[in-house]
């Protein structure tokens, strides 16, 4: 089976660097033609810095990293760290990474990318704001019939918001970027809260992690460690949601998922809902179906697809 090409555009985020190692523990199936960071759960100079850090850890040091968009398209950042903590990674020891920052702008590399891709055989994996991936489809409309898909992780239906009452995080953060996205024309997998939360990080299942002993798990059960503290609490589970690496899971078992095609729109405007994700999960409006929106999975199955991933860096 031929490499799938993908980019991330990520914001690390303890859950970001879950997805990232699972990631470059796949590259047989998946070619990461790039890392791009976004301002997120924390400013962008901490979010470039912790991908790089990954890939330090990980090994991967010839994986381009590329610093994008340091703010949203219309209103204020909002970061996170009262969940992720003030590195954006609490739970492993910070250092300064030895893989370089790349020259030039995330959505340059983006656009770069997708033109030169000839055909429509990238697949975009946003697990952050949608910032640096909507200034790319707004400064160069013609990368859209380059993209063969958009696997994304924001929004929320059932789940409702978990930074408003109304809005995930990433929706929340920069909801004019979303709203350019959902309309891009593009086919999109969105794992919103309604997936995510049923994937929880429980203590035996971060100590099955642990115990892999190499150090790239080591780095996993910490950042996991810390963040099931917040989430725990808030949620009254045993674990945090594992939000982010739903996204890779998918493009390498997409079985464990469970969808249904919808339209997703996103309010930008409203300051009671602004960044709520209305799924038409029922086909009650004429709204074209522009989304698959995925509402369960397999979490035992997700596990120890990522358990059997992490072991490889062993």
């Amino acid at each position: 089976m031929p490499q799938r090409k993908i980019i991330i555009d990520c914001d690390p985020g303890q859950d970001d660097a879950v997805a990232l190692f699972l990631a470059l523990a796949s590259r047989d199936e998946l070619e990461l033609l790039g890392i791009t960071t976004v301002a997120g759960n924390v400013p962008l100079e901490l979010t470039q810095r912790n991908a790089r850090m990954m890939c330090d850890i990980a090994g991967a040091m010839d994986v381009r990293v590329f610093a994008g968009c340091n703010r949203p398209l219309k209103v204020e950042l909002e970061t996170a760290e009262y969940i992720h903590g003030k590195t954006g990674i609490d739970g492993v020891d910070v250092f300064e990474p030895d893989t370089p920052l790349a020259d030039g702008h995330a959505v340059s590399f983006i656009v770069d990318a997708l033109l030169a891709a000839g055909d429509a055989s990238v697949t975009l994996v946003p697990t952050g704001p949608l910032t640096n991936i909507a200034t790319a489809l707004e400064r160069e409309p013609a990368i859209a019939e380059r993209i063969e898909q958009i696997v994304l992780m924001g929004g929320a239906m059932r789940e409702s918001g978990n930074r408003s009452p109304s809005a995930e995080f990433n929706m929340l953060v920069d909801p004019h970027a979303a709203d350019i996205v959902y309309r891009c024309g593009r086919p999109i997998v969105a794992m919103g809260l309604d997936v995510t939360h049923q994937v929880l990080s429980t203590r035996a299942r971060v100590e099955r992690i642990a115990a892999l002993g190499n150090p790239v798990a080591a780095a996993t059960a910490g950042m996991l460690s810390f963040f099931h503290r917040y989430d725990s609490k808030k949620y009254g589970s045993d674990g945090a949601p594992l939000h982010d690496p739903c996204t890779v899971a998918y493009l390498l078992e997409p079985d464990l998922f469970t969808g249904k095609a919808c339209n997703v729109s996103v309010e930008t405007e409203s300051p009671l809902t602004r960044g709520h994700t209305a799924v038409d999960f029922w086909q009650v409006t004429d709204r074209p179906v522009n989304a698959e929106w995925m509402h369960a999975v397999d979490a035992d199955g997700f596990y120890a697809l990522l358990t059997e991933r992490l072991g490889r860096f062993g």
